[in-house]
């Protein structure tokens, strides 16, 4: 005659049944950690297997079990399933590496017209010169296997993530000389709230760029607007006209906030040193104007350099963004928010409404000026 059932006795702690209970009450846990941990939560105020498992609707044993693991390893590790043996892994560690070392060579390296490996490509060469490697586990390599090693070592061979080379050796130097441009706003700033007055007219500080191709494109058909009940959104012809591009010649007083532009076909030394005489006329002749700009050849052609000899010494001072530095022109952010806004989704019949559109959105920005301030990095210019 069997004996009877010994009671174990389950002893939880606070902090135990503090999280237990949160995970009974969780609404993304797992559904058999929410049970486990009622289970156990459960027999802790009867402890009776058989109890437990009636007012939970399974069986008796299924409690003991969850039991006796919270007894041998926690509470805790109670609520998920103990590790299983399994089958003893087929392909080797020096298999899974040499994977690994092909995955990271390019695929035309080995005679494919592939540029990168497709994992379907690389599992067949896997199975075709694995077992002649002396991998002969590599022989029926299954795809979904091949990128679960891949996984293991977070390799992608399938993808590209571009990245920018540092190509000017003089880059630091340049940054530190935009950055102490910055600082200089800053501190003009300081001065003036200090003393509640506008900043001082002797000096302006424009960021400066261009926005070339801004497409002028038409519909072929009218858009239809929205209808409730109908379609939510604007609904437009997937056909469209191109009318030419056009560009933005823009810069932006890092002091007061307004935006002096340009809309011209093209963006040449001419186009350039008109936005120059805009920016002139623009400012009291005792102000001198600095601009941070980039290295476009329009900004240090003859034509350039030879309009700038004819003017008062002083007016105009350029800072030069270092190559591939183009993230240090405050200008570019204005650029970003004017994609997002003004040019997304725009349709125009012509590129003269383009242009007229354009300097519309400068005098909307300039009716609200908003005050650029560089922040990034600017205690390193010292």
């Amino acid at each position: 005659m069997a004996g009877w059932r010994q009671a174990i006795e389950l002893a939880l702690s606070e902090e135990e049944v503090a999280r237990l209970t949160a995970v009974t009450r969780s609404r993304t846990e797992p559904a058999s950690r929410v049970e486990r941990a009622r289970m156990l939560l459960a027999y802790r105020e009867d402890g009776s297997f058989f109890a437990v498992a009636r007012a939970m609707g399974v069986h008796h044993q299924t409690v003991q079990r969850c039991v006796e693991r919270a007894l041998a390893f926690g509470a805790m590790a109670a609520l998920d399933d103990l590790p299983r043996p399994g089958r003893k892994p087929t392909i080797t560690a020096e298999a899974k590496a040499w994977v690994v070392n092909l995955a990271c060579r390019k695929a035309k390296e080995l005679g494919y017209p592939h540029e990168l490996w497709t994992t379907r490509l690389l599992a067949a060469h896997v199975r075709e010169h694995g077992p002649r490697e002396g991998h002969g586990c590599l022989g029926k390599l299954a795809q979904g296997t091949l990128c679960i090693i891949l996984n293991e070592q977070e390799i992608k061979p399938h993808k590209v993530r571009y990245y920018l080379e540092r190509r000017d050796p003089d880059f630091k130097a340049k940054m530190v000389e935009v950055l102490c441009v910055y600082r200089e706003v800053k501190l003009i700033k300081e001065t003036a709230a200090k003393a509640k007055k506008k900043p001082s007219d002797a000096v302006a500080i424009i960021s400066y760029d261009e926005k070339p191709g801004i497409q002028a494109i038409a519909t072929t058909a009218p858009d239809l607007p929205p209808e409730p009940g109908g379609h939510p959104t604007f609904a437009r012809d997937h056909e469209y006209k191109r009318q030419g591009t056009v560009s933005l010649l823009a810069g932006i007083d890092l002091l007061t906030g307004k935006v002096h532009a340009l809309v011209r076909d093209r963006h040449r030394s001419r186009e350039f040193i008109e936005f120059l005489k805009l920016v002139d006329a623009a400012y009291p002749r005792h102000t001198a104007i600095k601009l941070i700009l980039d290295n476009h050849s329009a900004h240090i052609s003859k034509e350039t350099k030879a309009w700038l000899a004819q003017q008062p010494a002083g007016r105009f001072e350029f800072t030069f963004t270092p190559t591939h530095g183009s993230w240090l022109n405050l200008i570019e952010g204005f650029f970003s928010k004017l994609a997002r806004s003004v040019l997304r989704h725009i349709r125009v019949a012509s590129k003269q409404e383009l242009k007229d559109r354009l300097m519309a959105a400068m005098d909307h920005f300039n009716q609200d000026p908003v005050v650029h301030t560089w922040s990034y990095k600017l205690d390193r210019a010292a």
